[in-house]
């Protein structure tokens, strides 16, 4: 059985928890010593060295708690000298402020949705319950009753998961009675009507990219939209790496700006698919490389490098999860809802599911004891 070594770092603790599983195929007596930048295993049979990245240093002295958690292998604590520089995200709004144009792709397929778009106004639309908020404060009626925030011409208005462009910025589709448009016509009174026909599809893979909101607008769901510099080449990368990549990036905004850590993931149909409790995002992990040979793939969506490959410093968000398909839960469900303050983000149906089974996978690629707490499931997503 091969040696695995895990170690995940909390930087603002500068602490360490150090996995070592794979022990149980070697002959005792079995001596582990931690240096700063490695750690080696020495057996009866073999020796291995495992090396640390350059930005992580690890402090020997430190190790005080040591425990065999049956099934996994070895558990350690000790403190950590250095881990490196955190990362930071880019807010899509201060990204699409700069004077640069961008492309709009459908991340399904690449086809391009909106092409060299330079906006002269990206707002953020206020929060869900902004209406109440004026009752309370004004002492006149509201004057923004029965009224909705809809972008002009080169707007560009976000929402938390979803931004609005006015349809004059949209290309026109081409005119082909067998191919479906891309943005459906509200003028329709049949598409007024029916909830499907305000679907707005990729012309190519007919994917859903979002939805019309009225005659001059339309809605773009952030997870189905591949935003570029229309400078840069179209990159395309796996479905996995966006949803992973666009839910990280906006629980971190929604964290920093608000303070909100608990958020109920729904469906365009208000169906509530996920609870999500985020922990904390200043957590490293690092897969050890065994000198002079090849390292196993540990933590989730690392992959195998050789003995002339630094091993990978992944930066990511710690956080808990709990399904709630077919109405289970309920309770849990209820008090977040009344009493917590919950944050909800809304995605399509089909991205919700994906979302349930990337957190699924990463949980169960976990180490057994590190999988719960309490009821709750943990995942780790990369930043």
């Amino acid at each position: 059985m091969d040696t695995n070594v895990r170690l995940e770092i909390r930087r603002s603790m500068q602490s360490a928890v150090l996995i070592v599983s794979g022990l149980a195929g070697k002959r005792f007596p079995i001596d582990i010593s931690v240096s700063q930048s490695s750690l080696q295993i020495q057996s009866a049979d073999d020796s291995e060295e495992f090396l640390l990245p350059q930005e992580v240093k690890l402090a020997p002295s430190t190790c005080r708690y040591v425990q065999h958690v049956s099934g996994e292998g070895l558990h350690m604590r000790l403190k950590v000298l250095s881990v490196g520089s955190a990362v930071t995200t880019t807010a899509l709004k201060d990204l699409l402020n700069t004077e640069e144009k961008f492309t709009f792709y459908c991340q399904s397929c690449g086809s391009v949705v909106l092409q060299q778009q330079q906006f002269l106004r990206v707002l953020p639309l206020p929060s869900e319950n902004w209406s109440s908020l004026v009752e309370e404060w004004c002492c006149h009626p509201d004057p923004f009753a029965n009224r909705s925030c809809l972008p002009k011409v080169n707007d560009c208005f976000l929402g938390d998961t979803f931004l609005l462009v006015n349809k004059a910025n949209i290309s026109d589709p081409p005119r082909d009675t067998n191919e479906m448009s891309s943005v459906p016509h509200c003028g329709d009174a049949n598409a007024s009507k029916s909830k499907e026909n305000t679907k707005v599809v990729c012309k190519r893979c007919k994917a859903i990219l979002g939805e019309t909101v009225s005659s001059d607008a339309v809605k773009y769901y952030i997870t189905e939209v591949m935003i570029q510099p229309s400078f840069q080449a179209y990159q395309m990368i796996s479905r996995k790496q966006f949803v992973e990549r666009i839910i990280v990036r906006l629980l971190m905004e929604l964290s920093a700006s608000r303070s909100t850590f608990r958020f109920c993931v729904q469906g365009q149909d208000g169906k509530l698919f996920l609870l999500l409790w985020l922990l904390n995002v200043d957590t490293v992990l690092v897969e050890l490389i065994k000198s002079g040979g090849v390292g196993s793939c540990f933590f989730p969506g690392s992959t195998s490098s050789d003995s002339e490959s630094t091993p990978e410093v992944q930066n990511v968000a710690r956080l808990l999860y709990m399904p709630c398909i077919n109405d289970s839960n309920k309770k849990l469900v209820d008090k977040w809802m009344n009493e917590t303050g919950a944050h909800s983000l809304t995605f399509p149906s089909g991205t919700c599911l994906e979302l349930i089974l990337l957190l699924s996978l990463n949980n169960t690629a976990l180490p057994h004891s590190l999988r719960f707490m309490n009821e709750w499931k943990v995942a780790y997503l990369k930043i």
